[in-house]
């Protein structure tokens, strides 16, 4: 089945390449698109986080993986792709949880979004506590190697 989606925004950052760490202090702004009403961020200051869904628009078809050692570190396990966020995706989504620092008209200010400069937004939602998993989250121990420098 073939989808097709339009984008609703644009992200607006200092970050012009993809990289993967050093991500806490670029301040992003989403700015929707002109197909796009004002209103759709209406009350939206009412949450003190989102979720961005975007399209990672650089990365060229045939780039894809379904497997592999993330960040092609020969010391982690050989991993599926759905069980890393790696930006070589199938349908190459992206997801993240950012901060809301200000809503001013057609543009949101963020913080923790880890998209480039031009990346098209496809979706944004408020977090809802009562979305949030119940109970522990567990991760393999390499997962926190990775992200050591991520959000620094």
């Amino acid at each position: 089945m073939e989808i097709q989606l339009q984008s609703i925004g644009t992200v607006k950052n200092s970050r012009t390449i993809p990289e993967d760490d050093f991500w806490e202090a670029v301040i992003s702004e989403i700015e929707l698109a002109d197909h796009v009403p004002t209103e759709a961020f209406e009350n939206i200051s009412g949450f003190s986080h989102l979720e961005i869904i975007y399209y990672f628009d650089k990365v060229a078809q045939g780039d894809m993986v379904y497997s592999g050692r993330p960040r092609g570190n020969p010391d982690f396990p050989l991993i599926g792709i759905f069980g890393q966020r790696k930006k070589d995706r199938p349908n190459r989504i992206g997801l993240c949880t950012v901060e809301l620092l200000e809503h001013k008209g057609r543009v949101i200010t963020v913080k923790y979004l880890d998209a480039i400069d031009g990346t098209p937004v496809l979706d944004i939602k408020p977090v809802f506590k009562e979305f949030q998993p119940k109970g522990e989250i567990n991760q393999p121990e390499w997962v926190s190697i990775l992200m050591r420098n991520y959000w620094q």
